[in-house]
């Protein structure tokens, strides 16, 4: 049996361990050795890329084994073409977030170890195919997210960190519940009860009445997550008093545990609840494009607006997932790892002039692209991908869903739309008080441009940004049969 999925789960935390011997006060070692133990990961899990068979819809390098067998829980890792760019989409910003956190200085290794632990715990979410392995790297992801808001983040960390423990901990408990409600009125022939995905899936065949609290339960506690209308208030405090790295991370990846938990587990396994629920899903979905939009108009915090404009464009990813036909969900799963590429580069921006001027209002700024040139040409052209300009990654997701809602939801794809014109008034706005006009503040007069570390942060999301806008296809090609296999699990 390959253990090369198990590899690339535990290297983060392989090298979390090493971390802890290495001396506090070798603050450079620290941080080299996180980025290398990072980057290792990364590589190691590149050639899945070009192994990974997109001609089969199957599970691929799967790892199982028992782990408790008296209660059916094995150790079970896969990978089909849904989880394939998300689990890349981890490793690739995993060497990122290190280089993103130069303006980390007290409890250094503390801080590496919570980000080499989170990636942990996001791996084994995207790979597992256990409901009760999956069950514990969704745990394992809290802790070390609490730890990163409420130690490292801002003037209010205690209040978000402890707002995003409760908002997850609650829809947590609920999908544990339904799972071992699924457990103990599932018998697989030759097996008996199991938490095994790929059987339960197969042979658990509930009535319509427990569909229906089963997807409810898990559809919640991937709703918060995601975070949809209206379980969201917990992401903007996250995000502001986050620290960049903690930003670029929940936005990055985290985020999308919830629109996965809703491809991979909540509508698969209940048909007939995503039947009855789709109606609502689709509504939430709209409302929270809008929403998230407006709202972002009336930010003063730039790390504010970008952060409710998550909540928008993650419901267009909603809005694909329950769209149920190829193009909306192949639009809606690009889209992931466009908003985990552009908003992280978002972050990443607010926080190279946040650490040289200490503020992320608006109003502090203005006509800055006289003295940062080459940040101001950065941030507009993450600022457009963002916005969905064609040529760039974020026009591919937001084209595919929206065509694909049109066929089966017209009067919904129309609304949605408009929160494409919305993104553009909000981010161009705020790149011409930002970048142009007089400066007003002197302090601004000594602003230095990217340095070296923040270029080698931005270039890779660069590189993908425009690679996805000129030919998606290298990317698309690699999940088309897992959602069609997708489509013909769930539409009832």
């Amino acid at each position: 049996m390959s253990l090369w999925l198990t590899s690339i789960v535990f290297i983060p935390l392989l090298g979390a361990l090493l971390l802890i011997l290495v001396p506090a006060s070798k603050s450079a070692l620290i941080r080299g050795f996180s980025f290398v133990v990072m980057l290792i990961g990364f590589i190691v899990s590149l050639p899945l890329f070009w192994a990974f068979d997109a001609s089969s819809a199957a599970f691929q390098f799967v790892e199982k084994v028992p782990w408790i067998p008296s209660i059916g829980i094995n150790y079970h890792l896969g990978l089909d073409g849904i989880s394939l760019l998300l689990v890349l989409l981890t490793t690739f910003l995993g060497p990122i977030v290190i280089l993103g956190s130069g303006a980390i200085q007290k409890h250094l290794k503390g801080y590496f170890i919570s980000i080499l632990l989170l990636q942990t715990g996001m791996l084994g979410a995207f790979l597992a195919l256990d409901l009760f392995l999956f069950y514990i790297f969704w745990e394992v992801m809290l802790i070390p997210m609490y730890f990163l808001i409420g130690i490292w983040g801002g003037l209010e960390r205690i209040y978000a960190a402890v707002k995003f423990f409760i908002y997850t901990m609650v829809g947590s408990l609920l999908m544990l519940v339904a799972i071992l409600w699924i457990y103990f009125n599932t018998t697989v022939p030759g097996i008996g009860h199991t938490f095994d995905y790929t059987q339960l899936v197969q042979y658990a065949h509930f009535d319509v009445h427990a569909q229906l609290w089963l997807f409810a339960a898990f559809a919640l506690a991937f709703a918060i997550k995601v975070p949809m209308f209206p379980f969201h208030t917990w992401l903007p405090d996250a995000h502001v008093q986050a620290p960049t790295a903690g930003s670029v991370i929940l936005a990055g990846v985290l985020l999308k545990m919830g629109t996965y938990g809703y491809i991979r587990f909540a509508m698969p396994m209940f048909p007939d609840g995503v039947d009855h629920f789709k109606p609502v899903m689709i509504a939430l979905a709209v409302i929270g494009i809008v929403y998230g939009a407006m709202v972002s108009i009336a930010q003063k915090d730039m790390k504010k607006l970008v952060a409710y404009s998550s909540v928008s464009h993650l419901g267009f990813v909603m809005l694909g997932l329950f769209a149920l036909n190829a193009q909306a969900v192949s639009g809606a799963l690009i889209q992931m790892v466009n908003h985990g590429l552009s908003t992280g580069a978002l972050f990443l921006l607010v926080g190279v002039v946040y650490d040289r001027r200490h503020t992320r209002m608006i109003a502090d700024y203005g006509g800055i692209a006289k003295v940062m040139p080459w940040y101001a040409a950065v941030f507009t052209m993450v600022a457009l991908s963002s916005i969905g300009m064609p040529g760039l990654n974020g026009f591919i997701g937001e084209f595919l869903i929206l065509v694909g809602a049109f066929k089966s939801h017209p009067v919904w794809a129309i609304i949605a739309a408009t929160g494409v014109i919305l993104a553009a008034i909000y981010l161009l706005w705020m790149i011409r008080r930002v970048f142009y006009g007089p400066m007003t503040h002197k302090e601004n007069e000594s602003l230095t441009d990217l340095n070296l570390r923040e270029w080698a942060t931005l270039v890779p999301l660069l590189i993908f940004i425009v690679w996805i806008g000129v030919y998606p296809n290298t990317f698309l090609s690699k999940f088309t049969v897992s959602i069609q296999h997708f489509l013909e699990q769930t539409i009832r």
